[in-house]
């Protein structure tokens, strides 16, 4: 019996389009303000913070998140203009619409009550959707110097968010697993 476990977490992944210029933003950063980490996963918004998951009981954690979302999506979301976690962080950023804050609540709820999975840090805080495009390896001269370019940046997009995506992590980045309906 393959006892392995796996790191995931579940996040919400824009269309095609909206994924390939939001892409092309990490790698102006990457490019202008040596900043590598966002390219390390896809474009998304957190919605469950990373844990571990057994290799074998896969099939179940995807399961769970169909039914899961069979009743609570699709919803609106809204990416509208940059905004910060200071001194590191650059994101693009996500209207809290209610459905979103309170589908990503419905989550977390869920995933404790039926697998057990939960995030304590996450619990403590309040829920901030974003989809990163600088973090970690940004340097706090560089994070100055960009978010001077990007405060004030229009950006805007609207898509509808019709399923979960879980993403596993290889040993050097995520990739998506597979998008559940």
């Amino acid at each position: 019996m393959n006892q392995s476990k796996q790191r995931f977490f579940i996040a919400l992944v824009p269309p095609l389009d909206i994924e390939q210029q939001i892409t092309e933003i990490k790698l102006y950063f990457a490019e202008h303000y040596n900043t590598r980490g966002a390219l390390n996963s896809p474009p998304h918004i957190t919605l469950q913070p990373p844990f571990e998951w057994l290799a074998a009981d896969v099939p179940k954690l995807e399961e769970s998140l169909k039914a899961f979302a069979a009743n609570r999506l699709p919803i609106l979301v809204t990416l509208s203009g940059f905004a910060a976690f200071d001194p590191r962080v650059i994101y693009v950023d996500v209207v809290k619409s209610p459905a979103l804050l309170e589908m990503q609540q419905d989550l977390m709820s869920y995933l404790e009550a039926n697998l057990g999975i939960v995030d304590r840090l996450s619990q403590t805080r309040p829920f901030v959707p974003h989809m990163t495009v600088a973090f970690r390896d940004l340097t706090q001269e560089n994070f100055q110097a960009a978010w001077l370019e990007f405060a004030g940046r229009e950006i805007h997009f609207e898509f509808t968010a019709a399923a979960l995506t879980l993403l596993m992590h290889d040993g050097s980045r995520w990739n998506i697993r597979r998008s559940g309906g």
